[in-house]
């Protein structure tokens, strides 16, 4: 079985190797295609313009900010109302249990379109359900830390998840509560306090998993006077920087980059030494979709790889599109080799496929975190 270290590994030799084969043999030249995305996905680019553009087919465009809510609504409308969605392949399980996406046509998008490693490993982390494909994977990306260059700069060189309690920071950290148990419990590991593993452990064993939650809440209690904001999408995460006064975080990746390029070149991004959070974000057609060729249309669309290239630079997430990074402009190689230098990517903590008894367990104990 490949390994998640292997994905990444599996990049740089597929970089420059541009699709041929199209999604479709006749494109769809009218109707709608409804599409449920991230927030951040499209708002700030030309990419669905252009399609419109290019075939004449309308895009009706919906957006999410969290996982909970895409499956919430989806499964709620019986698996209609959209012909695109964009979970996170981890995620995957959730929508299968209630047949809630159809199978992807593999005569109709090809393998190919798609970086192969990213493709080959996405079967173990949730993209496939009875050996058949139901999610092909979009983006990729990593949640890490940022940080204002100019108010800390003791935090330069090799970050740390511990960054975020030290002292002096009252008040002045972003943490986003559905993912600070797993960054604290891969720091409370680091430093002796949980013995090694111990993150992984919280998707299957009831009893070790409450050992490490309750080992994540104490710590994170006793220091929540650092919490300054707590934020649960990319518009509230940019918020918590921008005009609540924080000045580090556990953040996605896109939100340091775009702080960085949009706002001021004082925001920084890294990978903590303890291993940055990666995660898979997909596109699959729901089972209730009615514009099935529009849907195929605009996945053709979305892995051109020069329209994943213009994704990557406006949005900071990576596009699965093999090609992509052909087209990259020099600012993008740049801050990709910063962000991700020598053994960064080797130490990456994927999400794993979420299990019930994670997605359980997560809920009931960001609900005492919140509310303590």
């Amino acid at each position: 079985m490949a390994t998640r270290r292997a994905l990444l590994r599996g990049l740089a030799g597929v970089l420059a190797a541009p699709a041929v084969l199209r999604a479709h043999d006749a494109l769809a030249s009218s109707g709608t295609v409804r599409v449920f995305a991230w927030g951040d996905y499209f708002d700030k680019n030309r990419i669905l313009a252009d399609f419109e553009a290019k075939t004449g087919i309308r895009v009706s465009l919906s957006t999410f900010g969290s996982n909970e809510e895409a499956e919430n609504k989806l499964r709620a409308a019986g698996g209609g109302g959209f012909d695109l969605i964009f979970p996170s392949v981890d995620t995957g399980p959730n929508y299968y249990r209630d047949g809630l996406l159809r199978e992807i046509d593999e005569r109709r998008f090809s393998p190919d379109r798609v970086i192969p490693a990213i493709w080959r490993n996405s079967i173990t982390l949730g993209a496939t359900h009875r050996g058949r494909r139901h999610l092909i994977p979009f983006d990729w990306g990593t949640e890490a830390i940022t940080w204002d260059g100019s108010l800390l700069p003791h935090v330069s060189g090799e970050i740390s998840w511990g960054d975020l309690w030290a002292d002096g920071l009252d008040g002045r950290v972003a943490v986003r509560q559905k993912s600070i148990f797993t960054s604290l419990a891969l720091w409370l590991e680091a430093t002796g306090r949980l013995d090694s593993g111990r993150a992984a452990a919280m998707y299957h064993d009831e009893t070790a998993a409450r050992r490490v939650f309750d080992a994540c809440l104490a710590f994170a209690l006793d220091h929540r006077r650092n919490i300054g904001a707590w934020w649960n999408n990319a518009a509230e995460a940019e918020l918590a920087f921008t005009a609540r006064g924080c000045r580090i975080g556990q953040t996605w990746d896109t939100t340091g980059i775009l702080l960085h390029r949009r706002v001021d070149p004082k925001w920084r991004f890294g990978m903590p030494r303890e291993g940055g959070l990666a995660w898979t974000d997909a596109v699959g057609i729901p089972s209730g979709a009615v514009n099935i060729d529009q849907a195929y249309a605009l996945l053709d669309h979305l892995f051109d790889p020069a329209v994943g290239a213009a994704f990557t630079e406006s949005t900071g997430y990576t596009s699965c599109a093999a090609g992509a990074e052909a087209h990259f402009g020099e600012e993008a190689r740049t801050l990709f080799r910063a962000i991700y230098p020598p053994g960064a990517i080797d130490r990456l903590w994927w999400w794993p496929v979420q299990t019930p008894l994670y997605a359980r367990l997560r809920t009931e104990y960001v609900e005492k975190l919140t509310n303590a």
